[in-house]
């Protein structure tokens, strides 16, 4: 890809514009999954299916994820940035225009094509803001993960009062999504037609990055160890976007406000997504941080098992929001800090979701199991603080102050 940052100088006006563009990718990357979670039990009674069948439904974007992330770092090495985003928003739009429809397979396919779209998106962003901005990789991914955490949660909330309050139904529900998308595509069109320069090759005098498709990143071990981080980070994440409102429901509250205390963990979430990539930047290694953010997972999934209460129930979506925003911040700020050039970093964001989403994919389908064979929620709770001791243990080693590709 070219590196415009170190070989063409940005007009203001278009460096103005591609902030605006990197705003609109991250109202891209996640509403159109986390609107799911709230509806997930009226579409499985609507079609008839079993707790892990639709969790398939949240896992399936996830399988592209893993399937497409190292592919995607690969096609995209033969485009321009804009024009590898542009492949990845028109890719979302048609999955999801026809994912909301009565047909199952039709649901099933459009949510796996939603997931491609996105897996362009999630895998080349952080290369891009490498590139295009080196000196500011903490303070791009703040702006960028804080504005993929609001709507995100936004989607979260608003997924029932949009499907029951004006009629739409689920269906209608998932498919307003399709606007941002097709906000973004406009702006991306534009960008890719003021930027045609072709590929510039990067030069680095201190070492040789890895070439593209050679197996070098997946002999690193600090590749492996971010990969783990953000593997084991995004289960939780996607297990709890999927069945948390459940969880709600389980101690006695409805559905709906189910689905706003997820709403509610993600925007409380938020300062954590703004704060961790600044902070990240500025110390050596994070270790406190993984250990801080872990620990409130811990707490908050533990304070569940112990009290129904609603101000329990409160601090705890307070403690997991501030996981949930704070770990994949953090996963996603390791990719330019622990790389060298915008091309190794993308490198690594390819191989690093290729893997964890794979570790991703399982979570919703595998929690809905445990729950379908125990009749309960507490062992798919057990489960998850499980995964954030593991999480931390992982978090710690990627903390570590170093480079990927160091002796």
């Amino acid at each position: 890809m070219p590196t415009d940052n170190q070989f063409l100088p940005m007009s203001k006006g278009y460096q103005f514009l591609l902030i605006v563009g990197i705003i609109l990718i991250s109202l891209n990357l996640r509403p159109a999954i986390t609107a799911v979670g709230p509806l997930l039990g009226v579409i499985r009674d609507d079609f008839a299916l079993t707790n892990s069948s639709a969790g398939l439904l949240t896992s399936l974007p996830l399988i592209a994820f893993a399937v497409m992330s190292s592919f995607a770092a690969r096609i995209g090495n033969h485009y321009t940035y804009e024009g590898a985003m542009l492949i990845g928003l028109v890719l979302l739009l048609i999955g999801i225009s026809i994912r909301s429809s009565v047909l199952l397979p039709l649901l099933f396919f459009g949510t796996f094509l939603v997931g491609v779209g996105i897996a362009f998106l999630n895998v080349l962003l952080p290369g891009l803001i490498k590139d295009k901005f080196p000196l500011k990789v903490g303070l791009m991914t703040s702006i960028y993960t804080t504005t993929m955490g609001i709507i995100a949660a936004t989607a979260s909330g608003v997924s029932i009062p949009l499907a029951d309050s004006t009629g739409l139904g689920w269906q209608g529900s998932l498919s307003v999504w399709a606007l941002p998308a097709i906000t973004a595509i406009i702006v991306w069109i534009f960008l890719r037609r003021k930027n045609k320069a072709p590929k510039a090759h990067e030069k680095d005098i201190k070492y040789a990055p890895a070439k593209s498709g050679d197996r070098q990143i997946w002999r690193a071990p600090l590749a492996w160890q971010i990969a783990a981080f953000m593997g084991f980070q995004s289960f939780l994440f996607y297990v709890t976007i999927s069945w948390l409102p459940e969880i709600i429901q389980s101690t006695g509250m409805s559905i709906e406000t189910g689905g706003w205390m997820l709403s509610f963990a993600q925007f409380i979430g938020l300062p954590a997504s703004f704060l961790v990539p600044v902070l990240a930047e500025k110390v050596k290694s994070p270790k406190g941080l993984v250990l801080f953010l872990t620990l409130s997972c811990f707490t908050g999934y533990g304070g569940l098992l112990v009290s129904s209460h609603i101000v329990s129930v409160v601090i705890c979506m307070i403690l997991i929001g501030i996981f949930l925003s704070g770990t994949f911040a953090l996963a996603l700020t390791l990719f330019g800090l622990r790389t060298r050039s915008a091309k190794d970093a993308a490198e690594l964001s390819g191989m690093a979701q290729s893997v964890g989403y794979v570790l991703a994919a399982i979570g919703p389908i595998f929690i809905g199991f445990l729950n379908d064979v125990t009749g309960t929620w507490h062992i798919p709770i057990m489960t998850i603080m499980t995964i954030a001791l593991i999480i931390a243990f992982f978090g710690i080693l990627a903390s570590r102050d170093k480079y990927l590709y160091d002796k």
